[in-house]
């Protein structure tokens, strides 16, 4: 279990002010012009070498993804870092309690991480629901300005580094980096073709990296404590703590602080304090938000919650949002609730996403009744897989998993409810 010492987020539930005064007091703003004297390539380096990977849901290298930007511009483009606060993932919940607590932990890492960049500004890029959190996070960057911490001379470190809050309208679509610069753009948020990559050609048409909040907003504590440090925590190839969202059917529903690869059972017993009518009751759990597979009770309880610990049992960490669900979920419905929320958020700008969210909701919701033939499972399942991996962003992805867990995991279930029905229409 994470000692205190060594949690990044200490103002997590809000216990003191979100304030600048409070932030300083609590190690934020610690002589940030230091750390940015030890150069833009060695702040990358120790980034690299504390095995941080994006907390965002696909788990690239930080580090590594900071090193693609260019280190001159050969054209007077300048460089941007985009934040991506837009956290629509059902079940996710981490980023807006880093903006509504801590803001200054993501507005010092955004000057650090742009800084590291060469970056000439931050755009962070608020889902349009998060009301509060907006207010509190214009509120947290007008105090850095107001304290010399951005703008002319930031922090006194002579680098010239501004930061912009930019509220989104409230579409999942705009949670995919190059949709999220579209709309940042004052266009309609659709993915963009890649390549051109953003570190080439992102926000304006300029070199972008795009990173999410908890991603930015741990680095100045690294680069503080040292990669060392942070490293020592979590298996090999997924280092460091992690904030993990569990809901569902737990005794107590939290954010948590934990070191990566953290066995679920200790996850829950610790900090939720068990599941909602003991360990017996536990029917499944999506581990990493709404577009990961399902995983049931017997292979879950003893994973390592990691990036490679959940892809052994055929899922994924994705951004650690732990919904948990008991025996009495209907867990057909579930999924074609899933299904329903893919089909309203696709952007309808790919074939397969944009006709195959619709079929295959509707075949969900005809399974969840049992008006179905058994035949129709297997042809389910053949257009996930025809939906995945052939559109422009990881939309296709996200609407096939969930069934293809619900089919790989649950299938007498949708077997019982077909033949349910028979009977019930033959009487």
């Amino acid at each position: 279990m994470l000692a205190d010492k060594d949690r990044i987020f200490t103002n997590l539930y809000g216990y003191q002010p979100w304030t600048l005064k409070a932030a300083q007091a609590r190690g934020d703003w610690d002589n940030t012009k230091a750390l940015m004297a030890r150069g833009q390539d060695a702040i990358i380096d120790e980034i690299k070498a504390s095995g941080l990977r994006g907390r965002g849901g696909a788990g690239f290298p930080t580090g590594l993804k900071w090193s693609f930007m260019p280190k001159e511009s050969k054209d007077g483009r300048p460089s941007f870092l985009v934040i991506n606060a837009d956290e629509s993932e059902p079940g996710s919940c981490k980023d807006r309690e880093i903006i509504r607590h801590d803001p200054h932990k993501l507005i010092e890492g955004a000057l650090v991480a742009g800084y590291a960049m060469r970056a000439r500004a931050a755009y962070i890029y608020i889902r349009g629901e998060y009301i509060r959190e907006a207010e509190v996070l214009e509120a947290a960057v007008a105090e850095a300005y107001a304290a010399g911490l951005l703008g002319k001379n930031a922090a006194k470190s002579g680098y010239d580094f501004d930061v912009f809050v930019h509220r989104g309208a409230g579409a999942y679509i705009c949670g995919e980096e190059t949709a999220m610069i579209e709309s940042l753009e004052g266009k309609k948020g659709q993915p963009r073709l890649k390549p051109p990559f953003p570190a080439g050609a992102g926000l304006y048409g300029c070199p972008t990296t795009v990173n999410n909040v908890e991603s930015i907003a741990v680095a100045p504590t690294i680069l503080r404590r040292g990669a060392a440090w942070f490293s020592s925590f979590g298996r090999e190839n997924n280092k460091g703590t992690k904030l993990f969202q569990i809901s569902g059917h737990v005794n107590k529903p939290c954010v948590v602080e934990e070191a990566m690869s953290i066995p679920f059972s200790e996850l829950i017993e610790k900090h939720c304090g068990g599941i909602t009518g003991g360990r017996d009751n536990l029917l499944a759990v999506i581990p990493g938000g709404s577009s990961v597979p399902l995983v049931p009770a017997a292979e879950i309880w003893d994973a390592p919650m990691d990036f490679d610990g959940l892809k052994a049992v055929g899922s994924g960490l994705g951004t650690a949002a732990v919904i948990v669900m008991d025996k009495s979920t209907d867990i057909v419905r579930a999924i074609s609730r899933l299904s329903h929320f893919y089909m309203h958020e696709s952007c309808g700008q790919c074939t397969p996403c944009r006709e195959g969210t619709g079929w295959m909701y509707r075949v969900m919701e005809r399974l969840r009744t049992g008006d179905a033939e058994p035949a129709e499972i297997d042809m389910l399942q053949q257009v996930t897989k025809q939906v995945e991996g052939h559109t422009i962003c990881a939309l296709g992805d996200a609407a096939a998993w969930p069934i293809q867990g619900l089919i790989k995991h649950f299938r007498p279930e949708l077997e019982r409810r077909i033949a349910q029905h028979v009977r019930e229409a033959a009487e």
